[in-house]
């Protein structure tokens, strides 16, 4: 969608070479990134605030009472506008675990949401998690309703996603993993390993398959044992897996994510949220597919305990590599906006750079979210800037 053409100047530009002082972007009729410079001229000056690539959620159920699986546009624009707000300019749509028909209910509607367009961060298409996992490592996920692994059914789902289905989340020691995984990359899908108690030597043999990384590090999976490495250090050891990480200080020990870091650095590690649609409501009672669960304390766990998603912006995720690791805001937001695009296939996604979609953010001194940009359109605004 064309937008005005438009020249944002700011006190700090995080380009894709680093910080550049005063930088003015220059964004062209057709939402891209024309320019980035010291240009004197300018249409929008943001002041003392600081101007960087949009966040890229590429893990995210829902939010604000909304969730993927309502299969419902509204409900998707719901979550998009919310994430906006916190300065995501792009999200993968997940689904969990659930029967058949809200599977494909839901890739349905984000094939036409993503078509038709949301009113804050771009759906760049949906995420399959579940339902071929495994019951040892199940989560949140319902086991009665975990299937095994049928490549007609992965046909089926792939021809009602229509070019939209983006990512497909399997257990990497079930039947017919290494035939799935190679259809689906055949056919543009990337592949991840999660919810899977596979030994380390099927995970390796998955990912030279060519699965694509792992599902939140650490969380539903064999973990790191010394004489049984598992999913986690197959992931971890594997130069080429992009690493999801849900750092809100509940799924991962900030201690476990500092070994994470160590292992992958700044290449290969993606920060997630995870989030479902307690994200930002009151504690109570929510739906995270077929399950009942409960928030307190902003920390959302199913009955037996378990956690069941989390209640994190991908900001504050950032914000707490930044506390944890010691890492400059720059590390710490890549890890957000160009690992998550990089994740999702979006290469024009991610950094300021002329010929890159301008999908945008501002915070001020404080860290806040004062605007968001996506395709060079202007889709929140905190106050005038």
């Amino acid at each position: 969608m064309d937008c005005n053409p438009l020249r944002l100047r700011a006190a700090r530009v995080l380009t894709a070479q680093g910080w550049l002082d005063n930088g003015v972007v220059r964004i062209a009729a057709d939402g891209r990134i024309a320019a980035v410079g010291t240009d004197a001229g300018h249409d929008l000056d943001l002041g003392s605030w600081r101007l960087l690539p949009a966040l890229v959620d590429s893990h995210v159920h829902g939010a604000l009472g909304a969730d993927v699986m309502d299969a419902d546009h509204a409900a998707l624009d719901t979550m998009s506008h919310h994430f906006a707000r916190h300065g995501v300019g792009a999200f993968a749509a997940t689904t969990v675990t659930a029967p058949v028909e809200r599977i494909e209910a839901a890739l349905i509607q984000v094939r036409e949401s993503r078509a038709r367009g949301l009113s804050g961060a771009e759906l760049v298409g949906s995420y399959l998690e579940g339902p071929y996992f495994t019951a040892k490592c199940c989560g949140a996920h319902p086991v009665p309703l975990m299937r095994s692994i049928a490549l007609d059914e992965i046909a089926r789902w792939h021809a009602l996603a229509d070019g939209s289905l983006n990512t497909v989340a399997l257990a990497a020691e079930l039947p017919g993993a290494a035939s799935a995984i190679g259809w689906l990359r055949a056919r543009g899908v990337r592949v991840l390993i999660g919810h899977s108690d596979a030994s380390y030597d099927q995970t390796r043999a998955a990912l030279q398959s060519g699965a694509g990384g792992i599902v939140h590090c650490y969380n539903g999976m064999r973990g790191l044992h010394h004489r049984d490495p598992g999913v986690v250090g197959a992931g971890l050891v594997s130069h080429d897996a992009m690493v999801e990480l849900i750092a809100d200080g509940h799924h991962v020990h900030p201690a476990a994510i500092d070994i994470a870091w160590r292992a992958v650095g700044p290449e290969r590690l993606v920060l997630i949220t995870d989030a479902m649609r307690a994200t930002g409501m009151p504690d109570g009672d929510y739906r995270l597919g077929e399950l009942t669960v409960h928030m307190q304390d902003g920390v959302v766990r199913a009955d037996d305990g378990g956690l069941a998603g989390s209640t994190l912006h991908l900001i504050d995720a950032v914000g707490n590599l930044q506390r944890w690791l010691g890492l400059p805001l720059a590390e710490a937001w890549r890890l957000a906006s160009r690992n998550g695009a990089r994740a999702l296939g979006r290469h024009d996604l991610g950094d300021i750079a002329p010929g890159k979609t301008a999908s945008l953010t501002a915070i001020d001194d404080d860290g806040i979210v004062q605007a968001t940009w996506v395709g060079g359109r202007q889709v929140f605004a905190r106050q005038t800037a």
